[in-house]
């Protein structure tokens, strides 16, 4: 569902996780975990040895369990409690939301690249979600994860545009059926370093974690990933590209074309450059098609450019 975000020092607290024990935190495994996860309460870490879901080396640990360096902890269950990841409304964040389209059964927003699509956390604040809360509250009630406030797929935080919330439960099911089905059809403009000498990619993808965030890596291994693109216009060092993603892997289109050498400008997490007063990089959900309830109907939705990437584009061209 995501086209955003291992090893960091805190990783996605919604998610089953895994981590290797170092030298310096052998010891109690409890105190191991609690320093893995300083955000995540000890009456909260107390409740998953409680409920057998810390384990080590394979084995259900207790809070006394002592581990040595090169242990393997994984924990079984979300690190904090589902009433406490749900999307808080923000005024705020719904005042940088751009509504595309609405109507009874779903709303089309514009997202600006810096926000999150969902929070990771409980009571974060700042994202599309909670921008959705505060202006339909019906969809905070809406989906499987309590954060996503009826978002039916994600944006990475630095990509801009068309994001997707069901307004109602069987609408969100349709939807996230359709994305799943290869239903929908999703547009993308990157502007990329270069002259790219392939119109698409094929390659397998698998995540990893490096130093500056999970990443997609090629792998033979991995899941399927279909991308193509086509040159909209040449510039004297870049490339504004069209893309087309017939998947939704993670970070898809950005590792994809970083695979093929033409990385997005401002990409620094798959080898592009970065670019003063650009936020994110340069990677926009440019329209997105769903298919409507009335068979054969189709509805498309066009998220205009923000204004500092048009600003960028401009500079370039007179470059």
């Amino acid at each position: 569902m995501n086209e955003d975000t291992g090893a960091s020092p805190e990783p996605d607290s919604t998610a089953p996780t895994r981590f290797r024990i170092e030298a310096a935190d052998a010891g109690r495994v409890d105190v191991a975990v609690t320093r893995r996860f300083p955000r995540v309460g000890r009456r909260r870490i107390a409740a998953l040895f409680a409920a057998g879901a810390v384990r080590v080396d394979g084995r259900k640990a207790k809070k006394g369990d002592r581990v040595g360096a090169g242990a393997t902890i994984e924990i079984t269950q979300p690190l904090d409690d589902a009433t406490d990841r749900a999307a808080l409304p923000d005024p705020d964040a719904a005042a940088r939301l751009v509504v595309l389209y609405a109507d009874d059964h779903m709303v089309v927003v514009s997202k600006p690249a810096g926000m999150p699509s969902h929070p990771l956390r409980a009571g974060e604040l700042g994202t599309a979600a909670n921008g959705l809360v505060a202006r339909y509250p019906a969809c905070a009630a809406i989906g499987d994860d309590p954060r996503e406030a009826g978002l039916v797929h994600r944006l990475d935080g630095g990509t801009s545009g068309a994001l997707v919330c069901a307004l109602d439960r069987a609408t969100w099911e349709r939807l996230r059926a359709a994305f799943t089905a290869g239903a929908v059809d999703k547009e993308y403009l990157a502007l990329v370093e270069g002259r790219p000498v392939a119109d698409g990619c094929e390659a397998p993808l698998t995540q990893a974690g490096s130093p500056g965030g999970s990443r997609a890596v090629v792998d033979g291994r991995g899941q399927p990933a279909s991308t193509t693109w086509q040159i909209a216009e040449p510039l004297a060092h870049h490339t504004l590209l069209t893309c087309r993603a017939q998947t939704g892997r993670m970070h898809q289109v950005r590792a994809h074309l970083a695979h093929c050498g033409t990385p997005i400008a401002g990409d620094v997490l798959y080898g592009g450059a970065p670019i003063a007063d650009l936020a994110g990089f340069f990677l926009h959900a440019a329209s997105i098609t769903l298919p409507q309830p009335t068979p054969g109907q189709r509805v498309e939705v066009r998220a205009p450019l923000p204004e500092d990437r048009a600003a960028l584009l401009a500079r370039f061209r007179s470059a």
